[in-house]
This record gives structure tokens, sequence and C-alpha cells, in this order.
């Protein structure tokens, strides 16, 4: 009797053990996706389209047979922009959910938000939005604009091609727009420009009463030089402050607008025909000529079942990023964060503009720069665009940052973020 009751219970524990292994081995057959973008809120307006890429990208995946042999599993959450909420739910994808990636953020304060979070936890995440730069972190490939491959050369855009003088700088009042705006300011002072010729503006985010500033805005252009507005506005105040340049009569040629945070998404909420001519400098349009952006702008209607939707910058960023991440998994044969990061560096995928995007050991990616002049129908006419340029981590801008390399390929030669200056590492260590 003992001993079948011995047998019995050697059996169950057996059972046990076997049915533990069996749901090991299920949770591994999947590479899990995180998804980190608001889907509510202010910023919902921008990052619900960065959601569906992921889920198209994913798709795609699964169907050309996944990666390594496993299909991928999208692990969605809603930071609800909600800043300090990136970091719970980061938290909640690496701890809980056993997320192999991250795909997320929009703004540089939600960016922010994750980051110490995915550094103790050494997650990978690949932003895919333009920032301000000033951050290289081992944890991050950064897939959008640095502020040389978007600010910059629109800026000298403006000053060589419509001979601007003055210069409004407004943006959305957080991280990105002020690091961006003071990197700007910087880089006008050294080409000549006066302070006084120089205005700065910023508003909360939602803001929505526009009539002072814009009013503001009109009598700083009627000083008889040329002015244009250097606009970081982010999410839906957008829309009142276009609406209100055509209440008060302002057009592009009167005061032209230089948007970064505005493309074909945000322009399909409201009438455009007052701000045709009115401009916006990204890395793609969807208006770019080339077999492969035909072929992705297909796809994404197909995917979203519906012939109206667009695309945008921070989509083919997401496109680059999703493509690299898979390539380098693949010849890391694992996705494993430390493999894959090292398995990352001088990877190539093919942008959408027809050109290339290489991955640089400062985490960041070679991008074109493009000048898009707002259409009636909501799309961009390219005016202008470069070859691919490097992405800048520091800017040459700024006294304390021109002295810093980023360089997170090899810790002999460098050590991630090395001062030339004090010759010593800051941030993390290899």
């Amino acid at each position: 009797m003992k001993l079948k009751n011995i047998m019995s219970k050697v059996a169950l524990g057996l059972g046990a053990c076997a049915m533990a292994v069996s749901v090991q081995v299920k949770a591994e057959d999947t590479i899990k996706v995180g998804v980190l973008h608001s889907l509510s809120g202010t910023m919902a307006i921008s990052e619900t389209t960065l959601k569906d890429t992921v889920l198209m990208m994913i798709d795609e995946q699964n169907a050309a047979g996944g990666l390594l042999g496993k299909k991928l599993e999208p692990v969605v959450v809603d930071p609800a922009s909600n800043w300090p909420l990136f970091a719970e739910k980061t938290r909640e994808l690496i701890s809980k959910n056993g997320v192999d990636v991250i795909f997320g953020c929009w703004t540089s304060v939600s960016r922010k938000s994750a980051l110490p979070v995915l550094e103790e936890l050494n997650g990978l995440m690949f932003y895919p939005v333009q920032y301000e730069g000033e951050e290289s972190s081992k944890n991050v490939f950064y897939t959008g604009a640095a502020p040389n491959q978007q600010a910059i050369p629109a800026v000298d855009y403006l000053a060589e091609e419509l001979e601007v003088e003055r210069w409004v700088l407004a943006g959305t009042d957080y991280v990105y727009p002020r690091t961006t705006n003071k990197i700007l300011e910087a880089y006008l002072k050294s080409k000549g420009v006066a302070a006084e010729d120089i205005m700065i503006n910023y508003t909360p985010f939602g803001h929505a009463d526009w009539q002072g500033i814009v009013s503001d805005i009109k009598k700083f252009g009627s000083a008889g030089k040329k002015t244009a507005v250097v606009s970081t506005v982010n999410g839906d105040a957008n829309v009142p402050f276009y609406k209100e340049l055509g209440n008060q009569g302002i057009s592009a040629e009167d005061i032209p607008v230089v948007a970064f945070s505005v493309g074909e998404e945000e322009l399909s909420g409201f009438d455009t025909a007052p701000l045709v001519g009115h401009l916006a400098a990204w890395n793609y349009f969807q208006s770019a000529e080339s077999d492969a952006n035909d072929e992705f702008i297909a796809k994404w209607k197909s995917f979203i079942k519906d012939d109206k939707r667009v695309t945008n910058d921070p989509m083919e960023a997401t496109y680059v990023g999703f493509k690299a991440w898979a390539k380098a998994v693949e010849k890391a044969g694992s996705t494993d964060v430390d493999k894959v990061r090292s398995a990352m560096y001088g990877i190539e995928v093919a942008n959408l503009t027809g050109g290339v995007a290489k991955v640089l050991p400062n985490h960041h990616f070679t991008k074109p720069v493009l000048i898009g002049e707002i259409q009636a129908d909501g799309q961009f006419e390219i005016v202008s665009q470069t070859e691919e340029v490097a992405g800048d981590a520091w800017t040459d801008h700024l006294e304390e940052s021109a002295k810093i390399i980023s360089d997170w390929q090899d810790p002999k030669v460098n050590c991630g973020n090395y001062n030339t200056e004090t010759k010593a590492c800051s941030g993390q260590n290899f």
C-alpha cells in the first residue's frame, strides 16, 4: 500500500513537472514584441498609428516564417499619454510579460521616463521619432532624426532658400522642444543672428487658445525682415495652432512655418487649404518616389483596411528599426539583448525613400533630410532632399556636448559616451 502511494505521488510529481515544462516550452515558442504607444490622451492622435505599424510588421514577419523558427507575438500596452506611466508599463513589459524587444514612445519625456527602467532591466527599445539628441543609451536605438538630421538642415533651408532673418521658435513645453530650441538658438547666433531676432515661446500639451500667441508672432514678423516659425509643437495642439494661423490670415508667403512634428497623419485631421505652402522637415514623406515606398503604402492600406489612411515619417522609422532588429536577431541567432545589440552595428536596410539606412555605433541611423511643402490634399511636395546623413547623438553646437563622442561598439576603443576633454566616460558602462 505504501509503495502504491509512493508510486502515485511520483507519477503526480512527474505529471506536474511535465506540465511545467510544457508551459515553459509553449512560452518559449514565441518571440514577444512589446508595443509601448499611447492609445488614449493627447498623443493618441500620433501614436495609435505607430502601434498599428508594429502590428503590421509583425504580421508580415510571421507570414515570412517568423524569426529563428518562432512566431512573433505582440504585447500591446497603453501608457495613455501619462509620462510616469511609461516607466511602469516598460517594467511590466519586461518583467511581467517577458518581451524580447520594445517598439515605443513618441515624446522625449516618455522616452526619458522609460529609459531608467530599460537600463536597470537591460531591456531593448527602438525609438522612432525625431528628438533633441544629447543622449545615447546602450539600451535604445534611435531610428528617428537627431537635430543634425532635421532641425539644423531645416533652418539652413529657410535661411538659404527663403532668406529668413527673424526666427520664432515655438514649441510644446517639454524636453524635446526646449533642448532643440537651445541648440537652434546657439546655431543661429553662431551664424550672426541677433538675439532680438529670435523669439521663443512654449505652450503646454493640448494647448487650445492660440489667438494671443499667433498675434504676437504676427507682430514679431512685421519688423521688415523675413520671418519664419520653427515649430516643435507636438500632438493635438497643432490643430488649433494651424487653424488660428488661418484665422489671422498668416500665409506661407508672409510667415512660413516649418514643423518638426506635423506629418500626413496630423494633417488628415483638419482642413489644409489655409496651410498650403507651409513646410515640414522630416526624413520621409508619403510622396517619396520609390518602389519600396509604393509597396509599403499598398501594404499599409491593405492592413488597415482603409484607402484614405496615410503614412508618415515615424512609421518609416518604425519600419526601418523593425527590419534592422529582425536582421540582427537572425545574425545573432538569438533574441538576447546583449547579442542583438552587438549584431546591430553596421547592419543596413533599405529605407522607403530609395536609399539605405545604416546602424551606427552611437545607436543612431543614417537618414536623408527632406523638406516638404503642404499641399491642399494633405500631402507634401518634396522641395529638398539630401543624401543620407549620419545621426549625431551629441550636437556640435553646444559647448558641453561638442566634446562628447558616443560609441557602443567596442569598449576597447570607447566607452559609450566619452568626454574627449576630461578623458572620462559618462552614463552606462559596458
